[in-house]
């Protein structure tokens, strides 16, 4: 009899766990069916808009100017009224504009360009004003990651200030904005730091730590390193292991390293020369190092630059200067060919093919004859 009953629990038993466990198979079914939807819908959604926009070319161009310049000259006045609220401007371009970038990126292939160092940066950035604005520590992380490696790429890969062109401003901003919001808060903003140490306790309470230079290049130098060390291990994970065979199969997803090397070996250039050392079949090897002894060389020079004003100073001056300079070339250089290939392209695309255009009256007259 309990041998039945037993029996009878068992299968019992055995019948509800089926059931749980097809419950949760069906509802990680619709969960994935849901997240392909959504993601379906989102791309749709990025190619219309960035058609849309590829349509509205010449008007979105002027829009962009216009807002552009008078953004900047907008932004040129809180520097100087209230620097202490620039934190603030930055924090609103980074959450509006990057998803937009993401949209346009999207449709471009260009997606994992987001997954470079900049924006790793620019997210701990974000992190760090907006829930952890008394953690020092962190903040010096910051000042390294916007003063080294970011400040220095605007130099470096001769980005441009141009205002007509929306993807080159957000892309001088995310390198040139961090720089300029920790140098208000590291010279122009005490009461940041007296927030850092409030009355009563023992911690220090003034800036910068002349006497404890360990400290400062554990926190400007070493632990960034770290840091950064963390990001090349998982861009390396997600590019080059995770996400390999999609970018095999599509050439035209782009990459930060297919890019450069797409120009480097049209250039036949330094980087080019170097990256090849080990021989081709390691230039991603290279690519990784030559980028590392970068940030390792610019990270260094945070140093010296948290320690002084006028070298601080000097250096916000090198930065804008450099983006104006390359922006007055592109304008004058790159856009008029960019302007003369575009043309041919419309004209290609409207022009019908030659064998079916209306003879002229001089062809009819030589076929005559």
């Amino acid at each position: 009899m309990s041998s039945n009953e037993d029996t009878e629990d068992y299968q019992s038993n055995g019948h509800g766990f089926q059931t749980v466990k097809d419950r949760l198979k069906d509802r990680s079914r619709r969960v994935a069916e849901t997240k392909e939807k959504t993601k379906e819908i989102l791309s749709k959604q990025a190619v219309k808009i960035a058609k849309q926009a590829e349509e509205h070319e010449s008007f979105i161009t002027k829009v962009t100017h216009f807002m552009g310049v008078f953004a900047f000259g907008g932004f040129c006045f809180i520097l100087g009224a209230r620097p202490q609220d620039i934190r603030y401007v930055y924090c609103l371009f980074y959450i509006t504009f990057v998803p937009l970038r993401w949209i346009y990126y999207r449709y471009k292939k260009w997606h994992y360009y987001l997954l470079d160092f900049c924006y790793y940066a620019n997210t701990i950035f974000l992190i760090m004003l907006l829930f952890y604005p008394k953690n020092e520590k962190l903040f010096m992380v910051c000042f390294s990651f916007a003063e080294g490696p970011l400040a220095w790429a605007l130099i470096v890969w001769r980005c441009s200030l141009v205002f007509s062109s929306v993807d080159k401003l957000v892309s001088v901003l995310i390198h040139l904005l961090p720089g300029v919001v920790f140098f208000t808060i590291r010279w122009w903003d005490p009461a940041f730091f007296e927030a850092m140490h409030p009355e009563g306790t023992a911690r220090r309470a003034s800036w910068p730590y002349v006497g404890d230079r360990s400290f400062l290049w554990q926190w400007l130098f070493m632990v960034p390193l770290i840091a950064y060390s963390l990001w090349q291990a998982l861009y390396f994970l997600i590019v080059n292991v995770l996400r390999r065979q999609r970018l095999l199969r599509d050439p035209e997803v782009m990459t930060s390293y297919r890019e450069l090397s797409k120009k480097a070996q049209k250039a036949n250039n330094l980087w080019w020369r170097l990256s090849g050392l080990l021989g081709d079949q390691n230039r991603p090897f290279m690519y990784i190092l030559l980028q590392g002894l970068f940030t390792v060389a610019t990270t260094a020079l945070t140093v010296p630059i948290f320690l002084s004003y006028e070298l601080h100073l000097a250096f916000q001056i090198l930065k804008v200067s450099a983006t104006v300079w390359n922006g007055g070339s592109f304008l004058l250089e790159v856009m008029p060919r960019q302007v003369v290939l575009k043309e041919k392209k419309k004209q290609k695309v409207v022009q019908p093919p030659l064998q079916e255009q209306d003879p002229t009256p001089a062809q009819v007259s030589e076929h005559e004859s």
